[in-house]
């Protein structure tokens, strides 16, 4: 299917969509195809191999676990916090977990074999998968590869994924793949980013259950900030970074009981940091489009509702209407970085993460703030242009240092790159997509060392402890 504002947009558990959410994804699917085979009742063995940045940084990152649970069944979307501490405990005190939800298995996460120097052709997010009977016969096996944002894609299978993807946008009203067919198919027809998006949409929801669906999405974002508000202390992993979004907003409810404009700044950096906190506790969060970059969307979302000019006199359904408008907009710029280019840290570098939720941000933003598809696609491609080689060095290959404070500074380019855009006419001298094909070039440019290996930058330029 083609790519869509609710695959852009999805719920899941941190720390990382790539190495987190995409693994525990593709555990699941394997534990669903064991089953379906027939075969559950005959396996007697399991074989793990992560490899690439899976292995380099997948203790920090949550994945061996993830895919522990993947392999019980649970997935990334309906798993809830509560429950992912329940089943890790289990495993971990009875030394075996339950495949596919039925059939227990003798395996822990140091049963997993790890590879970080080897990284398979497709993609360096790669994991394999076997089963074996009590005679080591293989009964069932697949590897897979964790491309970003929770995305999988199966070894041998990138082309006919490729050709599906291709058949199912010609049948769309609107099909894009660049920002130039995207600006084309609004000036033909006169509709605004967002609303090119919402026909596409609409071929497989109808509008009001695409309405509800971004709107539960936001709610969980929301959900996000106030449960991250709420825990004080270190973050887990061992680097001892104290959560500050509590403290700060203690602040800020003090210094700014009005919501003061002065302090717009202030309550996006507040937002930004409290998502991302949430995120690197293993919490639920919406992967936008990534977990690693997944405060700078609901932190300039915020600012478009709390902030933006004439929101003060706007309804309950003015409201609403700009959290839809706002996510289709970001959804269609998402599409462009995730089928021009890559939205995973591991193959491009954290201006395929940080970057493209910038990017995304600052289109959203104009949009809502009445701007043209001109200057729309304008915001979208200031925002990128100034995140281009932004690299990802995750000290102790935990998801917190760089990574929170980036989502931060992020989402105030975001605010920026919209307002400069605003201020023009929609016409400038560098496209979106000379900007997009750019990313990806960098990214493919860049050393592995700043590619989520944790084999360079602040990585081992910082002590850990």
């Amino acid at each position: 299917m083609a790519v869509g504002v609710f695959d852009l947009f999805s719920i899941g558990i941190g720390p990382s969509s790539s190495h987190t959410v995409g693994p525990m994804r593709a555990a699941a699917v394997f534990a669903e195809e064991v089953a379906a085979a027939g075969v559950l009742a005959d396996v007697a063995a399991l074989k793990v191999d992560l490899y690439g940045s899976l292995a380099a940084t997948g203790r920090g990152h949550g994945t061996m676990t993830a895919v522990l649970l993947g392999l019980e069944g649970y997935h990334p979307e309906l798993i809830l916090p509560d429950e992912v501490e329940e089943r890790l405990a289990g495993i971990a005190g009875t030394g075996a977990l339950q495949l596919a939800g039925k059939v227990s298995l003798p395996y822990r996460v140091e049963d997993m074999i790890l590879h970080p120097l080897t990284v398979l052709p497709r993609h360096t997010n790669g994991m394999k998968f076997e089963v074996m009977d009590d005679a080591g016969t293989c009964l069932h096996e697949a590897t897979f590869f964790s491309v970003g944002g929770g995305f999988i894609v199966r070894e041998g299978e990138e082309d006919a994924a490729l050709a599906e993807l291709d058949e199912s946008k010609k049948e769309l009203p609107f099909p894009f793949r660049t920002a130039a067919e995207l600006l084309e198919r609004c000036t033909a027809s006169g509709l605004s980013i967002a609303d090119v998006m919402l026909v596409n949409e609409k071929e497989a929801q109808t509008e009001q259950e695409i309405r509800d669906g971004l709107l539960a999405i936001h709610r969980v974002m929301e959900d996000c900030v106030q449960v991250s508000l709420k825990r004080e202390g270190l973050l887990p992993g061992g680097l001892k970074v104290r959560r500050r979004a509590p403290d700060w907003h203690k602040r800020l409810m003090k210094e700014d009981k009005g919501r003061d404009p002065m302090y717009w700044q202030e309550w996006v950096n507040l937002v930004a940091l409290a998502v991302n906190e949430e995120n690197a506790s293993g919490g639920r969060v919406v992967t936008a489009p990534t977990n690693g970059a997944a405060g700078i969307i609901p932190a300039v979302l915020h600012y478009a509702l709390n902030f933006a000019p004439g929101m003060d006199k706007a309804t309950a359904e003015d409201r609403e209407d700009v959290v839809v408008t706002f996510l289709l907009t970001a959804g269609a710029i998402g599409v462009l970085y995730k089928e021009q280019a890559s939205i995973s840290g591991a193959e491009v570098g954290c201006q395929g993460e940080v970057g493209s939720a910038s990017s995304m941000a600052a289109a959203a933003l104009a949009e809502v703030m009445g701007g043209t598809p001109a200057q729309v696609e304008n915001a979208a491609e200031i925002a990128m242009e100034h995140n281009l080689g932004l690299t990802c060095d995750p000290i102790g290959g935990l998801v917190q240092v760089p990574c929170i404070e980036r989502n931060a500074i992020a989402a105030a380019k975001a605010i920026n790159a919209a307002k400069m855009a605003l201020w023009g006419d929609g016409s400038h001298r560098v496209s979106l997509d000379e900007v997009i094909i750019t990313m990806r070039e960098t990214g493919k440019d860049m050393s592995s060392k700043y590619k989520e290996t944790a084999m360079g930058g602040l990585a081992v330029n910082v002590v850990e402890c």
